[in-house]
């Protein structure tokens, strides 16, 4: 390595002298002394200096040797730096080169990363866009399915309220006769109970007619009358009967309608609830899957960003031994000084 004698920066003194020496004409300290100490006109100034010219020279020789020697040094240092922060830059490279974002046949360069990382956050400002369409949706969802559950617990309380109103008065008594035995008996019970009501009617009717002459005019006639008023009323009875009966099931046919109506519509109602939870659970897990696909977004975002920092980093390392290196270069005293002292 080369310096001209003209960059360093060792005083005027010392490149006058050799100036003086390349120009072939000698000047020894004392006259350089003289020089100096003539703007102030002092002789014993001068008298003293030129006695301690040589000790200052070989002071300065031995300063000048040992600041060249820690240059050295400081290069030699500066240069094993350098090589490992190449060494380290020729190793991220070659990380980066296998990544999908670098082209292949080509280096892997910044802006490759660069692009990737807009590439990511566009992405990952899609995904949230999605996440939150995803999040109005399921909130729609839950408000549409407690509307639905809402419905439904009215009409549940609406089928409680008719199932009450179809109860009889006496649930004992309903027990009772839901009991075949107890049930076959009530019957037997109820058709013998209605004979001996017979069997009395017609005794009365008998005693009635025999209080008159059996064989008289009369008495055949309340006889013919009395039978032809129970004939009737018992028609009437069985009319009446008829009509309450018929009634009755008109009235029981059209609480089965109704009944079957309900049901059908709460079956509707059931099959769109389990539709509902279908959805909602379909967009839970939707929304389960675009938060992990952000979360790999982030991890792959941080990641990058470290890379960056990492390669900054060096970057600047690799900047401040280049100026450090020129800068030691600059400064480095050439080795001519130490052949010619």
């Amino acid at each position: 390595m080369e310096f001209s004698l003209q960059d360093d920066d060792f005083g005027g003194d010392y490149s006058a002298a050799n100036a003086a020496r390349a120009s072939g004409s000698k000047r020894s300290f004392g006259d350089m002394e003289d020089d100096e100490d003539d703007i102030f006109g002092s002789k014993k100034g001068r008298a003293k200096v030129e006695e301690a010219a040589p000790g200052v020279a070989t002071g300065m020789i031995l300063s000048l040797r040992e600041s060249l020697q820690n240059c050295k040094d400081d290069l030699a240092s500066t240069q094993n730096e350098l090589e490992l922060a190449k060494t380290e830059i020729q190793k991220w490279k070659a990380a980066f080169q296998n990544e999908s974002f670098v082209p292949a046949g080509k280096s892997p360069e910044p802006r490759f990363l660069i692009d990737h990382i807009q590439n990511l956050k566009s992405s990952e400002r899609s995904l949230k866009e999605q996440l939150e369409i995803a999040k109005r949706k399921e909130a729609s969802c839950i408000v549409q399915y407690a509307k639905r559950e809402q419905d439904v617990a009215e009409l549940k309380s609406a089928v409680r309220d008719l199932k009450s109103q179809l109860k009889p008065a006496s649930m004992q008594a309903r027990r009772l006769l839901l009991d075949p035995a107890i049930h076959e008996e009530f019957t037997r019970l109820k058709n013998l109970a209605e004979e001996q009501d017979k069997k009395i009617k017609d005794l009365q009717d008998n005693i009635a007619a025999v209080t008159f002459t059996s064989s008289g005019k009369s008495g055949r006639m309340l006889m013919a009358k009395c039978k032809t008023l129970i004939e009737e009323n018992e028609e009437i009875g069985f009319e009446a009967a008829e009509g309450k009966m018929h009634q009755l099931t008109m009235n029981l046919a059209m609480q089965k309608s109704q009944n079957a109506e309900l049901r059908s519509q709460f079956e509707g109602l059931f099959k769109h609830m389990e539709e509902l939870t279908n959805d909602v659970e379909r967009s839970n897990e939707t929304v389960m899957i675009l938060q992990e696909k952000l979360e790999e977004k982030e991890k792959e975002i941080e990641r990058l960003k470290k890379v960056m920092e990492v390669v900054s980093d060096l970057g600047d390392k690799k900047d401040e031994a280049e100026a450090e290196a020129e800068a030691d270069e600059n400064d480095q005293v050439p080795k001519e000084i130490d052949g010619e002292e």
